[in-house]
């Protein structure tokens, strides 16, 4: 993973990655829309995070996108996980969940994921 995460100075940090580790955009367009943005402010700030309703709500629409889209994603690779990885069910639902028992949770993930491959 060549997607780089780096803390340059007291609260400020830089992402950087390759045109390569981003081949559908998802990475570039959550950045340029401002949906990365929104979300993190959105994490660091529990209350006050806009002045008004209208800014509010575009903040927790770029949110939910991109809390969306992660949920998609995360699908798409636990199919990854059993199917080029091997990994059981309880293998996965530990790792994943953290709960070796939450298998039917897993399930849904892995039929959600495979949705969305189309297969």
């Amino acid at each position: 993973m060549t997607v780089q995460v780096t803390k340059t100075k007291g609260h400020a940090a830089e992402i950087t990655w390759e045109p390569q580790d981003d081949p559908h955009g998802y990475l570039a367009v959550s950045v340029e829309g401002d949906q990365l943005a929104s979300a993190l402010a959105a994490l660091a700030s529990p209350k006050g995070l806009a002045e008004d309703g209208e800014t509010l709500s575009v903040i927790i629409r770029h949110t939910t996108e991109l809390a969306r889209l992660l949920e998609r994603r995360a699908a798409v690779l636990v199919v990854e996980l059993r199917d080029e990885h091997g990994m059981s069910w309880p293998q996965i639902s530990d790792r994943v969940l953290g709960d070796p028992d939450k298998h039917s949770s897993v399930r849904r993930m892995y039929d959600s994921g495979r949705r969305h491959l189309g297969v």
